[in-house]
């Protein structure tokens, strides 16, 4: 037996929302539908799907056993997703998170896990207290080890009023292009995904009574708090991930190699700080008559920090340290635009338009842009409708910078500390809520080819290894397993997978459940994570 332990981290392009899907038959966001009963649920798994799996390409007869297991028992397969998704887990509220991480701990302990814990974290250097950290080991006796990431948490539901379903409900729905999608908090970001690949080895296990390779988890609670839990776990206990050499992210349509970064940020402006306004609380309303106004102070200074369409950010010394595209990025993204529609994709997204009508532009934007969000703010009189006069004595905004290589969030914090400086603003306080550094990690290891070769045969069409030069839209904690961020382990990552889903972090998130078109549903991403794994271990055409 070779001591090589190849770990394999199965992950999701966390809090991204994919716009190339425009570029073929899939949809990531839609609207309108009605509603599928769970009971008898008369699901067809991949009926309508276009592609298929070439067996040819994957004569192991345990690859064609296991799928036909994933077959016969994919109503069972969603039904548990349905559990899962209606399990609430809110890591911003902390409802359903203790609760959650339990259940995290209960998939492991049905899997067979040997070893599975609950860690408590503590706080973390942003004086937050972490949430519960969820460790399992599984050693199969296999050469390779896989680690598995899951994410638990998901955003909090902010427009209920907007829900075809109740968020918690976990509805089938008929929505097109789609025979069938799921309907709830958490489907694709990132239940649907997770309870994908948890069916997979659950199949695996049951069909051949072993895995293909050891398995490790990890599941953090806090991936939409930035991660503040899961860095201090990792860099607390890399002993854990001895041995890693490969992080795989699972789901998805095509190669990635890494991530972009994200820094998170809230500005507070107070009138006790300012020296002017209130100082001790809210006052009336009407005392505007002769009181200065924190909050228009706070709106003035946010319209210094980006163009008046908000899409250049003006803070000086932001742009310095933006690499160059490629020439290989660059013909992969005009690759990608190609075949793209802006129409269709502002109308799956529901926004009216993109910034620019260049396919071009969209596409890199999406997958290699910068920009500066307002995701909040706060202040004052919060009812929406009615009146009740409110002078505010304390405004906060929420604003996350993405940032690509070689970015630094650190850097940006201080160039926006500066420059608010400069502008007057000493008083303002900036709060950092978090920060995930890009990842960015080569695509010449032998577990890229070893995906590429087990999702080319399940016939979806995929740049070579030696063609992806984009690390891919949206922020994830890949960072950790690329030697950045202080962390000690640095291995390949490799992205790529089946299945889809859309409306992240909105309302009518959705997990597909019969895929259509080129589009895999849950059977088809249950299918291509088995055969990903068989692939890396060696024995997608082989039994020994």
């Amino acid at each position: 037996m070779k001591s090589i332990k190849a770990a394999l981290l199965i992950a999701t392009a966390f809090g991204s929302v994919s716009l190339l899907s425009a570029c073929s038959d899939s949809a990531d966001e839609t609207s309108g539908g009605s509603v599928v009963s769970s009971a008898g649920l008369g699901l067809r798994g991949d009926a309508d799907v276009e592609i298929s799996p070439d067996m040819s390409k994957m004569t192991n007869p345990e690859i064609a056993e296991i799928f036909q297991h994933i077959d016969d028992n994919f109503e069972q397969h969603v039904i548990n997703l349905q559990n899962w998704v209606r399990q609430p887990s809110i890591s911003n509220t902390g409802e359903g998170i203790q609760e959650s991480a339990e259940m995290v701990k209960g998939f492991f302990d049905q899997l067979g896990c040997q070893e599975t814990q609950v860690y408590d974290v503590g706080e973390t250097k942003y004086g937050t207290q972490a949430n519960p950290v969820v460790y399992a080991s599984c050693d199969e006796g296999k050469d390779l080890t896989v680690v598995m990431y899951w994410m638990y948490d998901t955003m909090p539901i902010t427009q209920p009023d907007l829900w075809k379903s109740p968020p918690f409900e976990a509805a089938l729905m008929e929505q097109e292009p789609y025979n069938k999608v799921l309907i709830g908090r958490g489907a694709t970001n990132s239940k649907g995904r997770q309870m994908a690949m948890w069916n997979t080895l659950m199949s695996i296990k049951e069909v051949t009574g072993t895995l293909p390779v050891n398995v490790i988890f990890v599941a953090e609670g806090d991936e939409e708090r930035m991660s503040i839990g899961y860095e201090k776990f990792i860099l607390e206990h890399p002993e854990l991930f001895e041995g890693a050499d490969v992080m795989y992210i699972g789901g998805g349509n095509s190669l990635s190699r890494g991530s972009e970064g994200c820094v998170f940020v809230e500005l507070i402006t107070t009138g006790e700080a300012w020296g002017r306004g209130p100082v001790r609380s809210n006052i009336h309303g009407g005392n505007k008559r002769s009181v200065d106004a924190p909050a228009w102070r706070h709106i003035q200074m946010l319209s210094k920090l980006v163009s008046p369409d908000g899409n250049t950010v003006l803070i000086p010394g932001f742009y310095d340290k933006v690499r160059p595209l490629s020439p290989g990025v660059e013909a992969s993204l005009r690759a990608q635009a190609e075949n793209f529609d802006a129409a269709v994709a502002a109308d799956r997204l529901g926004v009216a338009r993109f910034i620019s009508d260049d396919p071009y532009e969209i596409v890199k934007m999406a997958r290699n842009g910068t920009s500066m969000n307002l995701d909040g703010i706060w202040g004052g009189n919060m009812f929406e409708g009615g009146s009740g006069a409110i002078l505010p004595n304390r405004i906060v905004s929420k604003h996350n910078f993405r940032y690509v290589p070689d970015m630094s969030g650190p850097e940006i914090v201080q160039q926006l500390r500066d420059y608010l400086d400069q502008l007057g603003y000493e008083d303002v306080e900036i709060n950092v809520v978090g920060d995930v550094p890009w990842a960015e990690k080569s695509t010449d290891s032998p577990y890229h080819v070893a995906a590429y070769e087990a999702l080319t045969a399940m016939g979806m069409s995929l740049e070579e290894p030696s063609a992806v030069e984009a690390i891919g839209g949206g922020y994830w904690p890949a960072y950790l397993f690329s030697g950045r961020g202080g962390s000690p382990l640095d291995i390949p990552i490799v992205g790529g997978g089946g299945g889809a889903g859309g409306n992240a972090h909105a309302a009518n998130e959705f997990y597909v459940i019969e895929g259509s078109g080129k589009t895999y549903g849950m059977a088809g991403a249950e299918k291509a994570m088995a055969a990903v794994l068989y692939s890396m271990a060696g024995k997608l055409n082989t039994t020994e």
